[in-house]
């Protein structure tokens, strides 16, 4: 199942190689990752990007944990710029990034190398978000599944669609999950894990 979200994508391509830090700032499970790993994926490749010049990396990934390194980061990325064609530098979940801002800040010096971040912690939903990056960051905030992206792949009619959308929101998850108590364990268990990550991130 594919999601369009041509809204946001088309706010990316607009955005491309413009020497700024592109920053996609939203709730958890909004669809961020989704997005760029996806939807702009797709695009890069189908205008002819090879797939080796797109480094993606999910921080919120155990398997990437020593990623989470600064130094570990800048050598990763460096070994993989081979050449002085465009690089796109993807990184999900960047607060994850002991001293991002060090890193994003040395990624800016690599001539081809056009960088995308999404973060969801309270740093990148507050205001500060201009401060954190002055004029090196160029945000764009994505939000749950409108209500017309949600019926694009709703299985049911235009009614029912609207009871779901109007009872449970629109979390792009949702659409995976077949009955009503599914789908209230599954927002059940996600505020509980956003409860608990804002009192870790207030201690």
């Amino acid at each position: 199942m594919e999601i369009k979200r041509d809204i946001y994508l088309d706010r990316l391509i607009r955005r491309e190689k413009n020497g700024l830090i592109k920053v996609g700032t939203g709730v958890r499970r909004c669809g961020k990752s989704y997005l760029l790993f996806n939807l702009f994926h797709n695009y890069l490749l189908d205008k002819g990007v090879h797939e080796d010049h797109i480094i993606e990396i999910a921080l919120d990934d155990r398997s990437k944990k020593e990623l989470r390194d600064p130094d570990n980061m800048l050598k990763y990325v460096k070994e993989r710029i081979a050449d002085k064609d465009t690089y796109y530098i993807i990184l999900d979940e960047v607060q994850l990034l002991a001293e991002f801002e060090d890193v994003l800040n040395r990624f800016m010096h690599i001539r081809n190398a056009d960088v995308y971040v999404t973060g969801s912690n309270s740093i990148f939903l507050s205001s500060d978000l201009v401060t954190e990056f002055r004029d090196r960051g160029d945000e764009i905030r994505i939000y749950p599944l409108s209500f017309r992206e949600y019926c694009s792949v709703y299985e049911g009619s235009a009614d029912e669609a609207w009871d779901d959308y109007f009872t449970y929101g629109g979390l792009p998850l949702i659409l995976s999950r077949e009955t009503p108590e599914e789908k209230a364990e599954y927002l059940m268990s996600l505020f509980q894990m956003v409860y608990l990550r804002a009192c870790s991130e207030s201690s």
